[in-house]
């Protein structure tokens, strides 16, 4: 065994730790804990859309914990102002009885920020994340402050009460590198957390995964190989998304305005990678790409007039997307001929 295969191996068994750990607080969720971790190892940020009560805040709590890192959790409300994210600076007194300003560090110099919330604060306060979100870094004053690394922002949505909200713009979306749907539990996982909660609390689950642990993983994440027939497929996906190509399915000119773009297309070789690592893989395969179009696309996929008053979700376009283009279409064109 190489040393890189034993590196993957010893991935594959530390995410499985770090899983079952997670288990001990989250009931049920495996398929959005293990998109999370996507996430995580991959290097980029997190959307969770669910209704109310489905336990988003208690799984990214449970992650910062679990992982050892330094957390903060924003309330996102509408009269949040850009400074109680950031920070500002204060007026103190020095040693030598003078007066200087310092920095009074907000919520956003931490490793895993919370945004609870996060449609209900104004568009200028949305924007307060931007620059930390795509830059890992924050202005303050005419000062740039860089974030401790890993920075890794998990925002929650709900999706059912638009009174009081603002929609995130199309550019603070683009930069959350997965988005995804928390669906509520069934009878099993519902008397499972129902007897989990009226009981005496439990202790903590174990810290898992250290700072340094975690860079090395994403540092891993980049190292897995992708083909080029499988960035083509990456990229095919991407633009058969622009409702003007003509490679677009129907459902793709029916529904959308707007298609994916370049950070679509380098999100699904990312998500995609970090499966591969999850699984103990040193090459990314079709498969992987497959499995990530539905979390990495829905949110960048932009409906036309004729989409909404049709209901036609994101995700079924999606669907259409994985249906209809081919992962290797010289060979459809030869089985054809």
């Amino acid at each position: 065994m190489s040393d890189f295969e034993a590196k993957l191996e010893q991935a594959r068994a530390r995410a499985a730790e770090l899983r079952a750990a997670i288990a001990r607080a989250v009931v049920g969720q495996g398929a959005v804990v293990e998109q999370v971790l996507w996430g995580l190892l991959a290097g980029g940020h997190v959307l969770l859309e669910g209704v109310p009560g489905l336990g988003k805040t208690l799984l990214v709590r449970t992650l910062a914990h679990c992982l050892d890192l330094k957390f903060s959790r924003i309330q996102f409300t509408p009269d949040l102002m850009p400074s109680d994210v950031l920070g500002t600076n204060i007026l103190v007194a020095d040693e030598s009885g003078g007066r200087r300003f310092a920095l009074h560090r907000g919520p956003i110099f931490t490793q895993v920020l919370l945004a609870d919330e996060i449609n209900r604060a104004t568009p200028k306060t949305q924007s307060a994340l931007l620059e930390a979100m795509q830059e890992h870094a924050c202005t303050i004053a005419g000062t740039r402050y860089a974030l401790d690394e890993p920075f890794f922002v998990l925002a929650t949505e709900n999706p059912i009460e638009m009174e009081g909200t603002y929609p995130l713009p199309e550019a603070q979306l683009d930069r959350f590198l997965l988005k995804i749907l928390v669906p509520p539990p069934g009878e099993d996982e519902l008397v499972q957390i129902v007897v989990h909660t009226t009981g005496h609390e439990k202790d903590p689950p174990a810290r898992v995964l250290g700072q340094a642990e975690i860079l090395e993983l994403r540092s891993l994440c980049r190292d897995v190989a992708v083909a080029e027939p499988v960035v083509r497929y990456a990229a095919r996906l991407v633009g058969a998304s622009d409702p003007a190509g003509e490679a677009a399915p129907a459902l793709v000119k029916q529904a959308l305005r707007y298609g994916a773009g370049v950070r679509g297309a380098q999100s699904l070789v990312l998500a995609a990678k970090a499966v591969a690592l999850l699984d103990g893989r040193a090459h990314v395969s079709f498969a992987d790409i497959q499995k990530v179009v539905g979390p990495v696309l829905r949110h960048r996929l932009i409906r036309s007039f004729e989409g909404e008053a049709d209901g036609i979700a994101t995700d079924r376009v999606t669907e259409a997307l994985v249906a209809e283009v081919p992962a290797r279409p010289e060979r459809v064109e030869r089985a054809s001929a």
